[in-house]
């Protein structure tokens, strides 16, 4: 990647970003940022599978949103590394107007026309948090954990949705996008690697297994 502006230090710094682990979700709905959606107990030990996956790494910084299932999926890293969880507000699930409802055409809030309205404009969502908002508050989020751990690894604890437009961000890439082709599995690591202030890798990767994006409640 060119460096224009003169942002390689030759200090590399290594941010996962990391999605919560399975939660207890019995009724499936959509959970959004209401309480007491907790880890399941298949989500906890996905969050031990990638605490023991990380467990080598040089992780000095541990972000997390202030949502339960995340401070519960940052735990296990917090143990083994010795370290405090610092709680970062821009790492929340997105806003959704839809929270606490099931979501399908068949038996969701698509099957009620008072709804539709809210479902017309996918370039800037009118049921939810806009693209860009929620990826100026995770771009904040990733400077935050790149400044605090640099020359070092940070992992930032968040959602779906969240990592998923920051990833495309980065990339360059539009933000409104088809949530079935999502690769933000169930405790995955979405990897950036920076030199200074530009980022010169991205990878991908489930030490917890495959998932399916789809799944409500996921």
């Amino acid at each position: 990647m060119s460096d224009p502006a003169g942002t390689r230090t030759g200090v590399r710094t290594t941010v996962h970003l990391l999605r919560h682990g399975e939660v207890h979700n019995p009724e499936g709905v959509l959970y959004g940022r209401l309480p007491g959606y907790r880890l399941s107990v298949r989500g906890e030990q996905q969050a031990q599978l990638v605490a023991d996956a990380l467990a080598e790494e040089d992780i000095t910084v541990l972000l997390a949103s202030p949502m339960e299932r995340a401070q519960q999926t940052a735990a296990p890293i917090a143990k083994s590394h010795e370290l405090e969880v610092i709680t970062e507000p821009n790492l929340i699930e997105a806003a959704n107007q839809f929270e606490g409802r099931r979501f399908g055409v068949g038996d969701g809030v698509l099957r009620h026309p008072a709804t539709w309205p809210k479902l017309i404009n996918p370039f800037k969502p009118s049921w939810g948090e806009p693209y860009v908002e929620i990826a100026a508050r995770m771009r904040a989020a990733v400077s935050r954990a790149r400044e605090l751990a640099a020359g070092h690894t940070a992992v930032c604890v968040s959602h779906q949705l969240p990592i998923w437009t920051s990833r495309r961000n980065f990339e360059g890439k539009r933000m409104w996008h088809d949530p079935r082709q999502r690769q933000c599995g169930l405790a995955s690591l979405t990897t950036l690697v920076f030199d200074g202030d530009e980022l010169v890798e991205l990878r991908y990767r489930e030490p917890a297994g495959a998932s399916d994006p789809t799944v409500t409640g996921a």
